[in-house]
């Protein structure tokens, strides 16, 4: 009778601990997609007002917000989606794979 008890915890703590990982997953999406709008919003707006009170258009001033908020923007893109980009599951399964034939064929220098 105890036992059941203790799964059925476990289950429950389980089920909780994966829906607060896919809310904080939710969140962060969430917060990236707002950057990625405002920075279409507001550099669409400086480029325009730029372009309309007679500015150039091919000068530096006129691209440096996009550019730096750009390349702001692609480093917040990579911490959203570029978390298992290089080492990734297949990575993890590979190299699981490659430590597991190194130990069949005698060479346990890794365990």
């Amino acid at each position: 009778m105890k036992n059941q008890g203790i799964e059925q915890y476990k289950k429950s703590y389980q089920q909780e601990e994966a829906y607060l990982r896919a809310e904080q997953r939710v969140k962060e999406l969430k917060g990236f997609y707002w950057h990625a709008f405002w920075y279409a919003v507001v550099n669409i707006f400086i480029v325009g007002m730029v372009v309309f009170n007679g500015g150039s258009f091919w000068s530096f001033g006129t691209f440096a917000t996009p550019i730096f908020w750009g390349i702001g923007l692609g480093i917040h893109a990579l911490c959203i989606f570029g978390k298992n980009l290089v080492f990734g599951k297949s990575w993890e399964e590979r190299k699981i794979k490659e430590y597991m034939e190194k130990d069949n064929r005698g060479g346990s220098k890794y365990l």
